[in-house]
């Protein structure tokens, strides 16, 4: 059990350690993966930034992830999952969060570039993963964008999911991984608030202030 995002985000960056002081970037998936990986990058004196992506929930239960879209339109499902979906409503739904994806990349980095990753170790922040279709999504991404080593780091998921993003990744650093998960990244948080807009605006602002892009 987590205090909170930003206790989890201390305590993981003590796995993280041999990163210190390195040219590697902090990527947080916004907006609960922002207060883990602040105090991961403010920890280790990295430079910090987003990866925008967005969840595609199911028509019937929003929290749960059928797809993941990112703002540099690339898009992942669960082909499984949407065999039974609507064609017509998931096709508006992926363009829907794709466009609020790139919303929120534009708000959140307030006309600020993003950092330059390309052969650069990343270490990818979320502050959990129920089913890591988000986090796979911006692996695959991250691949594309010629990264030396996409370092996945979480404070809770699934012992079914670690195994998949470890193959995913080149590492998995992860506090807990339960066997028999209790259904939401929530319920292992004493305090599981919803983040706002202007706390990512600032985290963002304070951390690229302390540590530029390196």
């Amino acid at each position: 059990m987590f205090k909170n995002r930003s206790e989890a985000g201390r305590r993981l960056a003590l796995k993280l350690k041999q990163y210190k002081n390195s040219s590697a970037v902090v990527l947080a998936l916004p907006r609960g993966g922002l207060p883990v990986a602040y105090e991961i990058a403010r920890a280790l004196k990295l430079s910090l930034d987003i990866f925008s992506v967005r969840k595609v929930g199911h028509p019937y239960n929003s929290e749960y992830a059928i797809g993941a879209v990112d703002n540099l339109d690339n898009q992942l499902c669960n082909e499984e999952e949407i065999k039974n979906i609507d064609p017509r409503w998931l096709e508006e739904e992926i363009e829907k969060q794709k466009q609020e994806a790139k919303r929120r990349a534009a708000i959140y980095r307030q006309g600020e570039q993003a950092l330059e990753i390309k052969n650069k170790n990343v270490i990818l922040v979320d502050d959990g993963a129920a089913t890591g279709l988000t986090l796979r999504l911006a692996i695959q991404s991250l691949k594309k964008m010629e990264t030396k080593e996409i370092i996945v780091a979480i404070p809770v998921t699934p012992k079914r999911v670690a195994i998949i993003l470890r193959e995913a990744a080149d590492k998995l650093a992860a506090l807990e991984i339960p066997e028999f998960f209790q259904g939401a990244v929530g319920a292992y948080y004493e305090d599981f608030g919803e983040v706002s807009d202007q706390e990512v605006i600032s985290l963002l602002t304070e951390s690229r202030t302390a540590y530029p892009n390196q």
